[in-house]
């Protein structure tokens, strides 16, 4: 797979920074996360970022960053043929570092609106117990 790679967080960064794993994650409070999380795709990091953001409760924007995997990484099986035929969102993970080569500036946001249905349906299925994340 060919990049280039985005990473969307609430964390302000520095390039050459390395994302690793075994941090807390930004969508299960209390759970640690044993892969990074990354995509070729602008839109699945805005919605990294402005969901690490709302979840943790802060009105920031997030940040989305263009990163570079240091090992092996494969499709993201929490939404690669789970949730979505294929990977449409082209998310991946791994459980090597990502190198941060630099922030991306000017990405567009989802309409508030837009987030709030999505901060809905992840707390309707948090209730129902179907937001599982395999790790």
């Amino acid at each position: 797979m060919e990049g280039p790679f985005y990473h969307g967080t609430r964390s302000a960064l520095e390039a050459g920074v390395e994302l690793v794993p075994g941090y807390g994650s930004n969508f299960h409070q209390g759970r640690v996360s044993h892969n990074v999380y990354f995509t070729t795709l602008v839109e699945t990091a805005a919605w990294g970022a402005e969901l690490a953001t709302a979840l943790a409760g802060s009105g920031e924007r997030g940040h989305i960053y263009v990163v570079e995997p240091q090992g092996p990484f494969e499709d993201d099986p929490n939404v690669t043929n789970k949730r979505f035929p294929g990977n449409p969102t082209r998310s991946y993970r791994t459980r090597d570092p990502l190198r941060v080569v630099a922030e991306l500036e000017g990405w567009e946001g989802h309409a508030p609106e837009v987030l709030k249905d999505m901060l809905d349906h992840l707390a309707q299925l948090r209730e129902q117990g179907l937001d599982v994340i395999e790790d």
